[in-house]
């Protein structure tokens, strides 16, 4: 199942097609796309038996993302072993860093996003997982039953805020308006055939620059889950980026920056892709 956010509509994508979820329903669901994570159980229970009526076209750029106003987004670093030796920093032997990217910097998947004057603003292609069910404590066998649905993630962040000292200030740095596109959409475990083993592409102006598969996470989904909800409860439409593999621009010799003109295409299998152009 694909559940997208058609022009700030739920809707079930269906052979393509846009299913409004409140006018399917008879008002049974909100139109709003975050409310449906609170009820999440219930909506999957309808959206597996329902009668749909036929979608209507839309266009990617109509798209926000599956997840517009999660309580609580929690971005994960160095959760792929040649990224965090590309970084400069051993790979984490237990839990991996972890920040926020804050919810006015998440759009669609198809945006443009101006660059900031003097900065270094670099690419990172992740997967990301959206909770379904409160989950605390829970078990690492347990954790894809609290998980909703999967969603390509990027993680742009601009280095020169985000390293600035004395402490570096990676949830600003990686927060600038139109910082965190997710999409195109929200699909559910059950649509994959093994939802721990996804490949994960990034190229810039057709180049490909990063490439890598969901295997190599140095804690998985169910991992992260485990390890995060014994730290504190995750909630319903809770965003989680899991990380980036290597290929960086901050990770190349010289350092290679996105500048203006240039278009990222993000994708990760069985989901989709996120289009970001940028301008000054």
């Amino acid at each position: 199942m694909r559940i997208a956010n058609v022009s700030g509509r739920l809707s079930l994508v269906v052979d393509g097609r846009a299913v409004d979820v409140e006018k399917a329903s008879d008002g049974s669901f909100s139109s709003d796309p975050q409310a449906v994570y609170e009820r999440w159980e219930a909506f999957r229970a309808w959206a597996g038996t329902a009668d749909l009526p036929e979608g209507v076209a839309f266009d990617p750029a109509e798209l926000g993302s599956p997840a517009p106003a999660p309580r609580q987004t929690l971005a994960v670093g160095l959760n792929y072993r040649a990224h965090a030796v590309e970084s400069g920093f051993a790979a984490p032997e237990g839990l991996p860093p972890v920040f926020t990217k804050f919810v006015t910097s998440i759009t669609g998947p198809v945006t443009e996003v101006k660059l900031p004057a003097d900065g270094h603003t670099d690419w990172e292609v992740e997967l990301v997982a959206v909770i379904g069910r409160r989950a605390r404590g829970v078990a690492e066998s347990d954790a894809w039953s609290h998980v909703a649905g999967l969603a390509a993630g990027q993680d742009i962040s601009e280095r020169v805020s985000q390293l600035a000292g004395p402490v570096p200030q990676f949830s600003l740095g990686k927060s600038l308006p139109g910082f965190t596109p997710i999409g195109p959409w929200l699909v559910t475990p059950d649509e994959f055939d093994d939802p721990d083993d996804l490949e994960l592409r990034c190229a810039i102006n057709g180049e490909q620059v990063q490439k890598g598969r969901t295997r190599d996470l140095i804690l998985s989904v169910p991992a992260l889950i485990a390890r995060l909800s014994a730290v504190l409860p995750l909630l319903p439409g809770d965003v989680i980026f899991t990380g980036t593999p290597a290929g960086v621009g901050l990770g190349r010799d010289p350092q290679r920056w996105l500048a203006v003109g240039d278009e990222l295409v993000s994708t990760v299998e069985g989901i989709g892709e996120l289009r970001q152009s940028f301008i000054a």
